[in-house]
């Protein structure tokens, strides 16, 4: 069987574990587990507090640090009111086209990887390779964020990353933080004749989205002058608000769901600082009518980025992998940021279009996939060459 074929035969299997990220992923990491032992990886398992979910790093070739990590997150995005043509939890294939959720975004890499890791075993005399498999990367990097605090607990110090987020096989050096929250208004109820009676948490919540307005376009004169992103500047976005019951009632509870895109960590920093004290107003006017209401926020994930680097293995060794001309970044995040953050030189660099990613009948290519085998496996003779 080709390397093509193998691959393409975990890919089917790896589609058809739903692993929407509602769902648990432990069926899918013992799947990926058990391929890997079987090509003779060292394998642990870490899962989350319910059981459910649970984070794999594997190993193939000798102990210690200067090791390259192949890492993808096992969690897919919704298929729910999406319109598919086949079924997306079966991979299907059309005109050269794989199609099924999960297919670019990014089980495709985790296939390519599974699949060459009899060949890794082969030729990882010199240095290691890991497998650094995740879950709820879509919901805020969870899993990632739990993964990296083993490694720094235990003092693993790899010293390259490759995420293969789907990047169409080009070199990703750089991608904004994403950090995603819920904010929280409780007000209290009353009737709508008598709004001063009450504490109406919708209006709260539409005085803190105006602020976050305000902070949207102040964040466009911070952009550094030097940055390379699309847009250049910190993005601000409101997702939802979310309240209120009926015409004639004060809504007693809102919710506002935004996140932000952050160039620089001081923008973020700025923005939680204009926050902090705007929210403090808003409690004092609120709990002058009501003692128990108030605003909170929820961190969802706050998820540093990929911060381009004038030196980074990473990037020379896919450079000369893929023979690639140029790097890029882009504005969508992923879990390189993370890596990064415990001291690795990290790319992001993977099969598939970013513009079939979360989409119905999501499909990579059969070319896109080869190219991806054919870099791992030149990935192969780096193994047993140690590193300068």
């Amino acid at each position: 069987m080709t390397d093509l074929n193998t691959t393409r035969a975990i890919l089917s299997d790896l589609i058809a574990f739903d692993t929407t990220s509602i769902l648990p992923n432990r069926h899918c990491i013992d799947y990926l587990a058990a391929k890997l032992e079987d090509a003779g990886a060292r394998v642990e398992i870490f899962g989350d507090e319910t059981g459910k979910k649970a984070n794999l790093w594997a190993t193939i070739g000798p102990e210690g640090d200067g090791g390259i990590v192949l890492s993808g997150h096992t969690d897919v995005v919704p298929v729910a009111d999406q319109d598919w043509t086949s079924d997306p939890f079966e991979l299907v294939e059309r005109d050269g086209k794989l199609f099924g959720r999960g297919t670019c975004d990014m089980k495709a890499f985790i296939a390519a990887a599974v699949a060459m890791a009899p060949e890794f075993a082969k030729h990882a005399t010199a240095r290691p390779v890991h497998f650094a498999f995740t879950y709820d990367e879509e919901t805020g990097c969870l899993g990632g964020q739990a993964l990296v605090e083993v490694l720094r607990e235990r003092g693993l110090r790899p010293s390259i990353g490759i995420v293969g987020e789907p990047t169409e096989m080009r070199i990703i050096e750089g991608h904004k933080g994403c950090y995603e929250y819920t904010t929280h208004f409780h007000g209290s109820e009353g009737h709508g004749s008598a709004p001063d009676l009450g504490v109406n948490a919708v209006e709260y919540a539409v005085r803190f989205i105006s602020k976050l307005l305000e902070l949207k376009d102040a964040l466009k004169s911070k952009a550094p002058e030097d940055s390379r992103f699309d847009p250049p500047w910190t993005t601000i976005n409101t997702g939802s608000l979310i309240g209120g019951v009926a015409h004639n009632v004060i809504p007693g509870k809102a919710t506002v769901q935004w996140e932000m895109r952050p160039v620089q960590v001081s923008d973020a920093d700025f923005v939680k600082g204009e926050l902090a004290t705007h929210v403090e107003h808003l409690n004092q006017q609120m709990k002058a009518v009501h003692p128990d209401a108030g605003v909170h926020t929820h961190t969802i994930a706050e998820v540093v980025g990929l911060e381009p680097m004038t030196e980074n293995a990473a990037r020379d060794l896919i450079t000369e992998l893929t023979g690639a001309n140029g790097c890029e970044v882009v504005p969508f995040g992923t879990e390189a940021g993370l890596f990064q953050s415990i001291g690795m030189d990290v790319v992001v660099c993977g099969p598939g279009s970013i513009a079939q990613a979360h989409k119905p009948d999501e499909y990579i290519s059969l070319d896109q996939l080869d190219q991806c085998i054919t870099m791992l496996k030149r990935l192969c003779s780096r193994l047993s060459t140690p590193r300068p």
